[in-house]
């Protein structure tokens, strides 16, 4: 089994920082790309930003420059940095994984989701 566990997420004022983190476990041999998402309420979930095992990254147009996303694969875990947040950012932000399990199947898997809220 191989899960993926969001934290970090909360309550935040606009233009306010926050720091989300993803961390992999169970029978994972190795991760490729991983990302992040979020789904506001109402709306189709959407792609944030994706690294891959080397560190390349892509953002979505709508985030560049305010979001940075990171990963430390010593720890099978993803990082997304919040910047300059707006109410618009509010949603349910999840995580996805890539990954090459010690059984040597590959796995798309999802964590359960982290809520960031912004408001005044």
């Amino acid at each position: 089994q191989v899960q993926l566990v969001e934290s970090g997420g909360g309550l935040v004022q606009p233009g306010g920082s926050l720091r989300l983190s993803c961390a992999g476990s169970g029978s994972i041999f190795g991760i490729n790309a991983m990302s992040w998402y979020r789904q506001a309420p109402g709306k189709e979930r959407e792609l944030l930003a994706t690294i891959t095992s080397g560190g390349s990254t892509n953002y979505a147009d709508f985030v560049k420059g305010r979001f940075t996303i990171s990963r430390d694969s010593a720890k099978n875990t993803v990082y997304l940095q919040l910047n300059s947040l707006k109410p618009e950012d509010t949603a349910v932000y999840y995580c996805n994984a890539a990954v090459v399990t010690t059984l040597w199947r590959n796995l798309e898997v999802w964590g359960q989701g982290t809520l960031v809220t912004v408001s005044s």
